[in-house]
C-alpha cells in the first residue's frame, strides 16, 4: 500500500510502499479513503519529538469502507462506511484519560495510508448524508469541540457562547454544535474574512482580537458569555475572564497563542468562574458526537483538498494558518 512516512532524520513526510497491515482478530480492516490534518500532526513535526526503531505513518482523522474483518470482530461491519474515532484507550475514568492513552498516528500506524487496521470499536457508520471527505473532516476536531462544549462546558439552551480562533476545523465545529444546541454564539479571530464567514454561517456577532479594545466592545454588543470555548490561551486570556458573566464556564482545549502569563485571581473568584480543560474524548462522548452530526445534518467546513502524494504542500498549507476549515487527504483507490 501507498503510504505518507515520516522520516525522522529531517522530519518530513515521504509516500513510500509499505505492506498492508494485518488484520488482528478483534480489527477491521479499513480502506481510507479519505483523511484530514489536524494540528497535532503540524506540533509533532515542529518539536521533532516522535522517534521510534519503525516506519511512522501519522494521521488522526480518517473514513473509508471496511474490507476485512478479525476472526472475532463483527461480520456485519464487512462493507460498512466507517468514520474512524482517533482517541484509542482512554480507559475507565470518564473524566480524565488514564496511562494507556494515545491518539491514533502514533506509535499506531495512522490514516495517511491506503490501508488500516484497527480495532472494531474505534468504528462508528458514517452518517449517510456526509461525503467522506466530510466524514474524515470530523473525528477529532468534532470530538474536542463536543466534549469542550457538552461534556465540559454543559451547554444550555439560550447560552452565550464566544468560540475563539474561529477558521480551526475544532472551533468551527463547535460553532456548529452550539447553534444546533440553540446557544447564541459569537466568534473572535485576527483576520476579518474569517469573521465575515463565520457570520455567513450562523454566528451571531464577532470580534478582531487585534484591533484596539476588542474585549470592552464585545461585552457592550453581547452583554458577557455564559460558556466561552478556547483554543488559544496566551496573553490575551485575561480578555476572556473579563468577557465571562458571574458563574460562567471558560474551557481550554489548547494552547496555540503560549502561555498564560498574569490572570487575577479575584476576577475569578469573585464571580463564581469555572475554567476546565479538556482534551480530546472517549467513546461514548465519540458515538454521541456522531449521532449529534447525523442528527441535525451537520456539515463540516472544508478549505481545500489535496492527494496524498501533495501531502507535503497541504502541511504547508496548514502552517500558513490561512486556512478557513479543514485540509483534507484523498487517498487513491
Amino acid at each position: 500500500m501507498k503510504a505518507a512516512v515520516l522520516d525522522q532524520n529531517n522530519f518530513t513526510q515521504q509516500i513510500e510502499a509499505l505492506q498492508t497491515p494485518e488484520i488482528l482478530p478483534y480489527h477491521v480492516l479499513i480502506k481510507i479513503k479519505a483523511a484530514s490534518i489536524n494540528h497535532h500532526e503540524l506540533w509533532s513535526i515542529k518539536e521533532q519529538r516522535k522517534k521510534s526503531p519503525d516506519l511512522i505513518v501519522m494521521g488522526s482523522d480518517g473514513a473509508g469502507v471496511v474490507i476485512g474483518t478479525g476472526v472475532h470482530s463483527n461480520p456485519e461491519l464487512m462493507g460498512q462506511e466507517v468514520i474512524i474515532n482517533p482517541s484509542l484507550e482512554w480507559g475507565s475514568n470518564p473524566r480524565t484519560f488514564g496511562t494507556d492513552y494515545h491518539i491514533l498516528g502514533f506509535p499506531q500506524q495512522g490514516t495517511f495510508a491506503e490501508y488500516l487496521s484497527i480495532h472494531e470499536r474505534y468504528v462508528v457508520k458514517k452518517p449517510g448524508h456526509l461525503s467522506f471527505e466530510e466524514a474524515a473532516a470530523i473525528p477529532l476536531a468534532g470530538l474536542t469541540a463536543y466534549r469542550a462544549l457538552f461534556t465540559k462546558g454543559q451547554i444550555r439552551k439560550g447560552n452565550k457562547v464566544l468560540i475563539t480562533g474561529i477558521g480551526g476545523g475544532a472551533a468551527l465545529l463547535a460553532m456548529a454544535f452550539a447553534i444546533h444546541a440553540e446557544a447564541e454564539v459569537y466568534v473572535s479571530s485576527g483576520n476579518e474574512d474569517k469573521l465575515n464567514t463565520a457570520l455567513t454561517l450562523g454566528a451571531k456577532g464577532g470580534a478582531n482580537y487585534k484591533t484596539e479594545g476588542w474585549a470592552k466592545k464585545l461585552l457592550e454588543t453581547s452583554g458577557g458569555f455564559d460558556l466561552i470555548i478556547d483554543s488559544a490561551s496566551g496573553p490575551g486570556f485575561p480578555e476572556l475572564v473579563s468577557l465571562a458573566n458571574p458563574g460562567a464556564r471558560i474551557v481550554l482545549y489548547g494552547r496555540t497563542a503560549g502561555m498564560i502569563p498574569t490572570l487575577d485571581p479575584q476576577q475569578i473568584f469573585l464571580k463564581q468562574l469555572s475554567i476546565l480543560g479538556t482534551s480530546m474524548g472517549n467513546e461514548e462522548e465519540f458515538e454521541a458526537m456522531v449521532k449529534f452530526v447525523g442528527l441535525h445534518q451537520i456539515k463540516p467546513v472544508i478549505d481545500s483538498s489535496y492527494p496524498l502524494a501533495e501531502i507535503a504542500q497541504a502541511f504547508e498549507k496548514m502552517k500558513s494558518g490561512d486556512q478557513f476549515g479543514k485540509i483534507i487527504i484523498n487517498i487513491p483507490s
